[in-house]
């Protein structure tokens, strides 16, 4: 035998067998069709049910396959990776069902008329009305949260980062860490002793705005604070070298560096703010007309309204489609929030090469 053909063979004989590309897919249908099986002949009506008995399949008809064709050390591999798939989908599949329950339920009322009225003259078991006035009170509340929050998380945030030292620095990251798990109520109620019963300021929406910050400044600082920890040191001695003050730096290098992280993290605490309902029924105690004035009276939002709809609604229908609207709008709100955050922090981003 020549050395040529032993060189030709070698490669073919140290080659193992392995499964199709379409396999996965194959295993995936026939595990979806034994789960069906299985919970018609068992008895089980929930579709939940068949999923996660699919899910289990799944993974063991891939382990099985695997290990048969192309041995457990890569049938470990494929089992890691059908893990992978089911959790996503097990992530995924709640998410998207609720984005259709209410979009499919929302879409009832969810129209101008709904976006440009008030439930001022309405009966919540009344048909009509709209969500003008929330809509109004939660911009409101949650721009002047956020206009309270923002700058007092970014600053501790760069405080903690650049400057914090000693015991002062570690008792400011304790109770940062403290009030990223206080629950909203306990957020309203304090605001609630302070501002309403000690100082007799009344309710407004300026209160929930108060007890909204709250609940924001930690988000803001911690997600400030990993960001401004990915600027390279390189950058900060780079520019001290020049002779350039370290306030400076900071205002020039580093923040601008990493603006569109610092973005993204203030849309997620904008997010986690906005369907916060407890601190507004306490603080901004809801009305049916509209309130443009922050500072004084009782304010509506959609959070607020949303909970209210459902409350008071009797069993009326109309009721609910008013409330699956607002929430479709809520959750609108959010999505809008969320594009515009990519888009600031795509034209704030450093500009690569030349």
């Amino acid at each position: 035998m020549s050395h040529a053909s032993v060189t030709e063979r070698r490669p073919s004989s140290l080659r193992g067998a392995s499964l199709p590309s379409w396999s996965p897919w194959a295993i995936a249908v026939g595990s979806l069709v034994l789960a069906v099986v299985i919970g018609l002949v068992g008895g089980l009506d929930s579709k939940v049910q068949w999923g996660l008995i699919a899910a289990i399949l799944f993974v063991l008809g891939t382990y099985g396959v695997s290990a048969r064709v192309e041995g457990r050390r890569q049938a470990k591999d494929r089992v890691a990776t059908s893990l992978v798939w089911v959790c996503f989908l097990v992530a995924i599949v709640p998410l998207a069902s609720l984005i259709w329950e209410t979009v499919k339920r929302g879409a009832k009322v969810f129209d101008l008329y709904f976006l440009t009225h008030s439930m001022g003259v309405v009966a919540d078991t009344e048909t009509g009305g709209g969500i003008y006035h929330a809509i109004i009170g939660t911009l409101e509340q949650v721009g002047i949260a956020t206009l309270i929050a923002v700058p007092i998380g970014v600053l501790t945030a760069v405080y903690l980062v650049e400057y914090g030292r000693g015991k002062l620095a570690k008792a400011v990251t304790f109770f940062v860490d403290v009030m990223t798990g206080i629950p909203s109520i306990v957020a309203g109620l304090f605001i609630l002793s302070f501002w309403i019963l000690i100082l007799d300021m009344g309710y407004s929406g300026f209160a929930g705005s108060l007890a909204l910050s709250i609940l924001m400044m930690p988000v803001v600082v911690r997600s400030t604070e990993e960001m401004l920890k990915l600027v390279p040191n390189e950058l900060r001695e780079a520019s001290l070298a020049l002779g350039v003050p370290k306030w400076r730096t900071i205002i020039k290098v580093v923040l601008p560096t990493s603006i569109g992280g610092i973005t993204t993290g203030v849309m997620l605490a904008v997010a986690r703010i906005t369907g916060e309902t407890a601190p507004v029924l306490l603080l901004v105690w809801g009305t049916n007309f509209i309130n443009t004035n922050p500072f004084s009276d009782p304010q509506a939002s959609l959070p607020l309204y949303i909970y209210q709809q459902y409350a008071n609604s009797a069993g009326s229908g109309a009721a609910y489609d008013r409330a699956w609207a607002a929430a479709l709008a809520l959750i609108a709100f959010v999505m809008i929030l969320n594009l515009a955050a990519r888009g600031i922090a795509r034209w704030k981003a450093p500009k690569t090469g030349r």
